[in-house]
């Protein structure tokens, strides 16, 4: 059973298995207490979650680990993750309001992908950990046997012509082998695949840009000229200056533009929440 939790702008989700839980991914340091609030709604317990996976260790996906492990979760990590633990320590911590707290190293459960199969297995459930880089070189994916696929933020399919020849495609024709049902993402809608064998059509609740209509269309415009004059190293405020647009829908596209390698213009619309549009 899948439960995806709606608490942070990074979609997080509990996975039960027969014999245990793995929350997938944890959301931005400060976000602790919305994240109890949800458990809560949900009907959960944090200490019904047994392990934490990160698929990658970027602020938005691990923030939050160490609060969350301090009530009984352990994290697990895939020993290609452990030099990159700590890769976002020093961003999250300019914020002292957020209450972040480093992960522990000697709490961490480390296991190789070669095992990743066995340790899902104790938890009831039956599938793999596999490392997908392109996004970053710690990004991995958990695959399920029944078909779902969670891949954090590997570039979704609807943007996979934008990199051909790429790590990320590599990888992507990895997961696509298998055959998967089901894509969980780190911030696009979930995907549901009719066509198996090609990404083709797969964005039933997303789409692409331009779907729905002119408004949607000239918010794609409008987030591809940012990027273009971030591109060229303009201000924040030469950019409002510029685009006329709001300073922090601004900040937002920058954050996520300067953060996510290879991110792409529907990329970022799908990370960031643009209130009152």
């Amino acid at each position: 059973m899948v439960t995806e939790l709606s608490y942070t702008t990074t979609h997080t989700y509990l996975i039960d298995g027969a014999k245990g839980t793995i929350l997938f991914d944890t959301g931005w340091a400060g976000t602790f207490s919305a994240f109890c609030r949800e458990m809560g709604e949900k009907g959960r317990k944090v200490q019904e979650i047994d392990y934490i996976l990160v698929s990658h260790f970027h602020p938005d996906h691990m923030g939050i680990a160490e609060e969350i492990a301090d009530l009984g979760p352990r994290i697990v990590a895939v020993d290609l993750q452990v030099p990159f633990l700590h890769s976002s320590d020093a961003i999250l911590g300019r914020d002292g309001k957020t209450g972040f707290r480093p992960i522990l190293d000697e709490n961490v459960r480390v296991i190789s992908l070669s095992e990743s199969r066995e340790f899902l297995a104790s938890l009831g459930l039956s599938g793999e950990i596999l490392h997908t880089p392109g996004h970053s070189d710690d990004s991995i994916s958990l695959w399920l046997d029944d078909g779902d696929l969670f891949v954090g933020d590997l570039n979704p399919l609807y943007e996979l012509e934008l990199h051909a020849g790429t790590e990320i495609e590599e990888s992507w024709n990895r997961l696509l082998a298998r055959k998967p049902k089901r894509v969980f993402y780190g911030h696009a809608k979930t995907a549901v695949l009719r066509d198996e064998d090609t990404p083709k059509g797969q964005e039933d609740d997303g789409g692409s840009a331009g779907d729905d209509g002119g408004d949607r269309k000239d918010l794609y415009l409008l987030v591809s000229r940012i990027m273009k004059y971030i591109d060229k190293g303009c201000s924040m405020e030469r950019i409002r200056k510029k685009t006329g647009a709001d300073p922090v829908f601004i900040e937002d596209v920058n954050r996520m533009y300067l953060t996510h390698r290879n991110v792409g213009v529907q990329g970022i619309l799908d990370r960031i929440e643009i209130k009152g549009r």
